[in-house]
């Protein structure tokens, strides 16, 4: 019979112990999410100012992907704290919406840059037609003017 009862006992204490090695283990992996999804959202932020970068290099007005991108930035370093309070699932929220503003406003800064870009070209193009039409105008007048004067002149005896 005490086997039996030290059986019992054994088997009742590995239950429980193995509840808290589950909980343990869940919790591992909520940080380690969290701790991605930092690492994921700083990325985003990341490649968002540099793609609004080049949007302003280009000539695109990026002051509203400024804004959007500060947003992003306070999403994630709320996550960052929420993180080091050991509030995981809040961490992962945060990081999360940080990196889905991040993306947002990468996409929007490549579309404004394109747009930028295209009407850079564009310009370009109409100025170098008004440049040529100007040229063409004033040749064509010095040489009315010039065949003018030849005519009058030649009448004249000059």
């Amino acid at each position: 019979m005490h086997v039996s009862k030290l059986f019992v006992v054994s088997i009742m204490l590995l239950v429980l112990s193995s509840q808290f090695l589950v909980a343990a283990s869940f919790a591992g992996a909520s940080e380690d999410t969290a701790a991605s999804a930092l690492a994921n959202a700083e990325e985003s932020i990341v490649l968002a100012y540099q793609a609004t970068l080049n949007a302003e290099e280009a000539g695109a007005n990026v002051s509203g992907l400024l804004v959007r991108l500060n947003e992003a930035g306070q999403l994630l370093a709320s996550a960052q704290i929420e993180y080091r309070l050991d509030d995981f699932e809040k961490a992962n929220e945060l990081s999360e919406s940080s990196k889905s503003i991040a993306e947002e406003v990468q996409n929007a800064a490549v579309n404004l840059k394109d747009s930028a870009l295209s009407e850079s070209a564009q310009r370009m193009l109409s100025t170098m037609v008004a440049s040529v039409l100007g040229v063409a105008s004033i040749a064509l007048v010095s040489l009315y003017a010039w065949y003018l004067l030849k005519k009058r002149c030649g009448s004249t005896g000059f």
